[in-house]
């Protein structure tokens, strides 16, 4: 059972014990003007004033914490439909009290609650009719009126306060939830579907006002044989060395994603392919200085290929194409190399590493 079952009757005290006050209240001020019988007058101060620290003690000693609240909260719609024949059907402090009862059970979270409590509410008010056989007395005094506006009121305020705290928190999951489809929750790149939408929104930038912008395919050499001879642990925490070198070598308008196991995109904005190449020199740079603590003896090398986009993409699959095939060029060379590539120039520059 979650901490949020058990505790549910915590949760529900105050707000019983208040709202209860509340309505004793208005059923106080009906019996005042009917001039009831002391024992309605009892039974008030039973059900109004006593049963909250009843309903309390009854949940916080059950098994069952959780269960014996949703009792509870039953018992609450019968003494609110009990407490509609007792007030002689006087009409406003009964549409409160059965409203309000009603919109607690909605409020407590717990299906189909209110549905539950009806059959309850009814059948009390229904036996309480045909034993006790009131007047009907629909009209309410200014007092009472008066009376019954504080529970009114307040249970408005409470159940828009509660409104707005739930509202906030759907907010902020979908906030976090949002930012966890974003980041590559391995590496803290961005993901693959972000980074590609990213670079979508880029390329259609460069079309509309012809600014230059950069791309980089990653790729860790002879990944393969690493998990082969060390094991997917040290293969992972490469990934993720891979990934912070990302992160710390690029700059702040710069996006970098995890494009598939062990390659990686960059993203430059508003960069030339000289500036870009040089980047990916760093990056190539840090890579190859790599080294992790529990295997020392690991060397762990990239080849990367850069591509400027041009006015003839038409997509993005053909600017991702274009920097593919830079970095095969940069493998077949290889490896452990940095080539950029631009179709406006038709040629490529190999810039060999230095080992």
């Amino acid at each position: 059972m979650s901490l949020h079952r058990q505790q549910i009757h915590h949760k529900i005290y105050p707000l019983r014990t208040f709202g209860m006050a509340l309505g004793g209240l208005l059923v106080s001020s009906v019996l005042h003007a009917q001039d009831a019988s002391w024992p309605l007058w009892g039974l008030m101060v039973l059900t109004c004033l006593a049963w909250p620290h009843m309903a309390y003690l009854h949940a916080r000693l059950a098994a069952d914490p959780h269960r014996a609240e949703a009792r509870n909260l039953l018992l609450d719609s019968v003494i609110a439909g009990a407490w509609v024949p007792l007030m002689h059907f006087c009409l406003l402090p009964s549409v409160v009290l059965v409203m309000v009862t009603t919109f607690d059970k909605l409020s407590s979270g717990i299906r189909r609650l209110w549905l539950r409590s009806l059959p309850g509410m009814v059948g009390a008010a229904a036996v309480l009719t045909l034993w006790l056989q009131p007047e009907p007395r629909l009209d309410s005094s200014l007092w009472v009126v008066l009376c019954s506006l504080p529970l009114l009121v307040m249970h408005t305020f409470a159940v828009s306060v509660s409104s707005y705290r739930l509202i906030r928190t759907v907010s902020r999951q979908n906030q976090e939830l949002e930012e966890l489809r974003r980041t590559d929750q391995h590496t803290g790149l961005c993901s693959r579907d972000h980074w590609l939408q990213l670079a979508d929104n880029a390329l259609a930038q460069h079309r509309a006002e012809h600014q230059p912008v950069c791309l980089m395919m990653v790729d860790i050499d002879h990944f393969k044989p690493i998990n082969d001879q060390y094991g997917h642990t040290v293969g992972d925490e490469v990934i993720r060395a891979v990934g912070l070198i990302l992160r710390q070598s690029i700059r702040s308008n710069d996006r970098a994603g995890r494009y598939g196991g062990d390659e990686f995109a960059v993203l430059c904005p508003l960069t030339e392919v000289a500036e870009a190449h040089a980047i990916a020199q760093r990056i190539r740079d840090r890579i190859l200085a790599l080294r992790l603590r529990d295997v020392p003896d690991l060397r762990v090398t990239s080849s990367i290929g850069v591509a400027a986009a041009q006015p003839g993409h038409q997509t993005l699959r053909e600017w991702i194409h274009q920097a593919d095939a830079a970095l095969y060029r940069a493998k077949h060379a290889g490896r452990n190399q940095v080539v950029s590539d631009t179709c406006a120039q038709g040629v490529g520059a190999l810039l060999p590493a230095s080992v």
